[in-house]
């Protein structure tokens, strides 16, 4: 299936289409034109299609760690503690991978009333937030939707808002469903 050129050069179109992908699937919708938004559902989806498939695929492994500590005279004891492990398989892996390398990395934002201390908490041990958001939120629900209604695809939805005012290029919103 043949690319729609947008007007852009390549570089400048993939970088549209990239960054449009990434606010998509970080805010849930965004506004653009329909030409845009169409390409943007098709790159959306084979993204969430990749998650889904592989988002179940985890290694679990149990460690036995030696956790030292002094007490209130300086006296040091050892403690051993059985810890699980739960790393990303290797088809999971590379499905990360393959997103992490087609989306824009986005920042965690700290809430309105939150403190520094409550958001470094929350956000300690998360590198790629929207990485996370994808295999942790979308794939589960996606699954979810593909069992209960026995097919895959369809993730995104695009409505078409009109001529747009300024130059009447065609609106259109695309969101996640």
């Amino acid at each position: 299936m043949q690319q729609r050129k947008l007007g852009k050069a390549t570089d400048q179109r993939l970088a549209m289409l990239r960054n449009q992908v990434t606010a998509l699937l970080w805010h849930g919708r965004i506004e653009t034109t329909y030409a845009r938004a169409k390409e943007v559902s098709r790159l959306a989806e084979k993204l969430l299609t990749l998650a889904i498939n592989s988002y179940k695929d985890t290694v679990k492994k149990e460690e036995t760690r030696i956790i030292k500590s002094t007490d209130k005279k300086g006296k040091i004891t050892e403690k051993q503690v059985k810890v699980e492990l739960v790393n990303d398989g290797p088809i999971k892996l590379a499905a990360r991978r393959r997103i992490m390398a087609s989306v824009y990395n986005q920042q965690e934002q700290r809430a309105e009333k939150e403190t520094k201390a409550a958001f470094r908490g929350r956000t300690e041990h998360i590198y790629h937030p929207l990485i996370e958001k994808i295999f942790n939120e979308y794939a589960p629900r996606y699954a979810r939707r593909i069992e209960e209604h026995g097919k895959g695809g369809g993730y995104t939805r695009v409505l078409k808002m009109g001529p747009r005012r300024g130059d009447g290029a065609e609106a259109a919103l695309i969101e996640l469903v």
